[in-house]
């Protein structure tokens, strides 16, 4: 699960060292929680340019990673399996972003008696046409035992994958959402090695500094667009056909316009500041996070709402356009 620990459902005690959500134990994926994705199999495939199998099929090769982390929190414990599967850099929110290595080592979980579970499974994937950027999500659930029969806590999870030089996958960024039903069971995903065959044609390297900085401009004049004339507009304007929307309490919408009678209906005023993000060496396939603020209807002034988000993008037409949106809120001041 390689989302930033999905934090879990409020009202629910969990430990705080935990990592999968936004902000606590539902920060952590929920904090301890990842907050794997919803139904909808449908399998965007990119692949790099390689000669061994791991670069053929990067996509394969990426959706058994996510498989390996959630067995190794099964085999050995949450926290075991995201510092065996989180990169240096990697970002979790406790509950704003800080380093996760670091922080899960400064913040070793109690003893207890009970042992608890999250479990999650990727039910889609993507992957850069260079093979060394890519994401998972899928849903989650939380046990507080991993003896008792039922979870106690449901979500999804988002996770930001890198290809290290050693020609792993190691998490960057993970963040989900939490909501109080399942939104499917956690099957294990098959891909055949043919599933990203890719293209034959070379990849050409960009200025990965450059297009980094072009994206975080993008997703700025996004928030002014979202700003001057409202959400559901400007997510109209700059998001992708296939997008996904994540917001919490809700299963992941699936769909521009599934996303947009949603956003339409909240009438949600959104403001943002992105504080990192990055791009594939092949300029196709980004994200950026940082922090936003929600305002009510009845007060352009007043917020009602502050939060984490991660905002994944994709190169389409020669265009920047969001291909997933999680907004996980940070609990009340």
């Amino acid at each position: 699960m390689a989302c930033g620990l999905p934090g879990i459902a409020s009202g629910i005690s969990v430990d705080p060292t935990l990592p999968r959500d936004g902000s606590s134990f539902m920060t952590l994926r929920v904090a301890t929680m990842r907050i794997l994705l919803t139904a909808s199999f449908l399998i965007l495939v990119t692949a790099a340019n390689a000669q061994t199998p791991e670069a053929v099929a990067p996509l394969k090769s990426l959706v058994e990673t996510e498989q390996a982390f959630s067995q190794a929190a099964t085999d050995k414990s949450t926290v075991e399996a995201f510092l065996l599967f989180i990169a240096d850099d990697g970002i979790l929110f406790r509950p704003k972003a800080v380093n996760g290595k670091k922080w899960l080592i400064d913040h070793p979980p109690p003893t207890s008696e009970k042992r608890p579970l999250l479990a999650w499974q990727p039910v889609f994937a993507d992957v850069a046409l260079a093979g060394d950027l890519g994401y998972t999500t899928g849903p989650w659930e939380y046990k507080e035992d991993i003896k008792d029969e039922k979870p106690v806590a449901y979500g999804d999870f988002v996770t930001l994958w890198k290809k290290q030089t050693d020609g792993s996958w190691k998490f960057v960024v993970d963040l989900g959402i939490s909501h109080p039903k399942s939104s499917g069971p956690l099957n294990l995903w098959k891909i055949s090695g043919k599933a990203s065959s890719g293209s034959t044609k070379p990849i050409k390297n960009i200025n990965q500094e450059r297009e980094r900085m072009a994206l975080v401009k993008r997703d700025l004049e996004f928030s002014d667009f979202a700003t001057a004339r409202g959400f559901a507009k400007a997510f109209l304007t700059y998001a992708g056909t296939d997008v996904r929307l994540f917001r919490d309490k809700s299963a992941p919408f699936v769909g521009k316009q599934v996303a947009i009678a949603v956003l339409t209906v909240k009438k949600e005023k959104l403001s943002w500041h992105p504080t990192g993000g990055d791009a594939s060496r092949s300029g196709d396939l980004g994200y950026t996070y940082g922090l936003y603020e929600a305002r009510s209807d009845d007060s352009e002034k007043k917020v009602s709402e502050r939060g984490n988000y991660l905002r994944i993008w994709k190169k389409q037409k020669g265009v920047w356009r969001v291909v997933l949106d999680v907004a996980n809120p940070l609990p009340p001041q």
